[in-house]
């Protein structure tokens, strides 16, 4: 779904109107206008007033142009409920809410992690923990936050 179609539709759903919503992220009526005729697109710091006020992520204003991934355990955040919020209600869109929330990291270690990930994930080819360990760590430290 295109941006401007977003954008519109998640207006309608909250039954306000052009003027209403540029009011809430302090815009002109014509601003909006053009958003939902797909002739501009609103700027970062408007996406992220407009993310507040309706409750979704960036990305998904967006039209969900990319996947996004937990920086700090892997695991794809293909809905707005797994994206961590900051303590102000905010979404991080660098993280899942199991690994972090409220501005706090769940895993203090990458080794913290890769222990719930070895009581937690299945082995149904029966690897060994070491080698487990291993992939376990080696695919984390690609990841933004054990870099």
């Amino acid at each position: 779904m295109e941006p401007c179609t977003i954008l519109k539709d998640l207006r309608e759903k909250h039954n306000w109107t052009q003027e209403e919503l540029a009011g809430r992220v302090l815009v002109t009526r014509q601003a909006v206008s053009r958003w939902e005729n797909g002739e501009t697109q609103p700027n970062t710091e408007t996406l992220k007033l407009l993310s507040a006020q309706f409750g979704v992520s960036i990305n998904t204003l967006l039209g969900s142009p990319r996947t996004l991934f937990c920086q700090c355990c892997g695991m794809p955040l293909t809905e707005d409920g797994m994206i961590s919020r900051e303590p102000d209600g905010s979404f991080n869109e660098d993280y899942c809410r199991w690994c972090y929330a409220d501005g706090e990291f769940t895993y203090p270690t990458v080794d913290s992690l890769v222990d719930f990930l070895m009581a937690h994930m299945p082995n149904p080819g029966g690897v060994p923990d070491e080698e487990r360990r291993a992939t376990y760590t080696g695919h984390l430290s690609q990841l933004k936050h054990w870099s």
